[in-house]
């Protein structure tokens, strides 16, 4: 088997079936007893970095998470999948939301500390949605970058390339990347599994190695300040028409699309 080491980030986040809820004072989403989870992007890098293990391709896969205290439920979820190693960066709760840059500093760190020879992300998360904590961490390593991926594929367990199969605008594009790389994961990629009760209940005895960010030197204070957060507004409701003259006169005088 390859010696192959592979980093992969997971964060926390609200469910994704939950209808979040803006706080009554718009500074933010009201996460008070609302289920949290795996980020699903963050589910499907797992699943492709213990995929390319079970085949033979990697001997370890490490799970990382940056967040507060009860980031390591999320930990627990992916040590219950089969990752085999744990880490979390424990962040004081008044910066449990951190920006895009701060996390990819953070992730640089680990990254020199443990030597992966590739890290997986998801895209984005689904709080966020900014994307581009990948780019900034292949960036600031120096490495090749593979984004969107829906199919990654390494030819031999001594190959020191990978081939990914981006989403693109126009369809699909592959490219073939040096190692090391930084690769993000689509939404097609794959199907992550479940987990079973027995994993899960010997996850909760596994250890996780805690690292505090104030140790590390790092500037987590965000560098965009949030001014407000609303709801979209309610769409109106659709209306009937009787023909298609009727529906072209709508859309050319209340529409105004024509």
């Amino acid at each position: 088997m390859s010696g192959r080491r592979i980093l992969v980030g997971v964060k926390r986040v609200v469910d994704y079936a939950v209808k979040v809820r803006v706080k009554p004072d718009g500074s933010g989403v009201d996460t008070a007893s609302v289920k949290m989870s795996m980020n699903p992007f963050c589910e499907i890098a797992v699943e492709e970095a213990l995929r390319l293990k079970e085949a033979g391709k990697a001997a370890e896969v490490i799970a990382v998470s940056v967040g507060p205290k009860k980031s390591v439920d999320t930990l627990r979820v992916a040590l219950a999948m089969g990752v085999d190693k744990a880490i979390h960066v424990s962040v004081p709760e008044k910066h449990q939301e951190l920006q895009p840059l701060a996390i990819a500093s953070i992730f640089k760190y680990v990254v020199g500390d443990q030597r992966p020879d590739i890290v997986i992300l998801g895209k984005q998360s689904i709080d966020g949605d900014n994307n581009q904590t990948g780019q900034m961490l292949a960036g600031m390593l120096g490495w090749s970058q593979g984004t969107f991926a829906s199919q990654v594929e390494i030819e031999n367990a001594s190959a020191d390339v990978v081939n990914v199969t981006r989403e693109v605008d126009g369809g699909l594009e592959t490219v073939e990347l040096s190692l090391p790389a930084v690769i993000t994961c689509d939404l097609r990629l794959n199907k992550p599994r479940f987990t079973s009760l027995s994993n899960t209940m010997k996850a909760k005895k596994k250890k996780v190695e805690t690292i505090d960010v104030s140790s590390l030197g790092i500037d987590i204070e965000p560098k965009l300040e949030t001014l407000s957060v609303a709801e979209p507004p309610k769409r109106p409701p659709g209306i009937m028409v009787n023909n298609v003259n009727e529906l072209i006169e709508k859309l050319r005088t209340d529409a105004k699309v024509l």
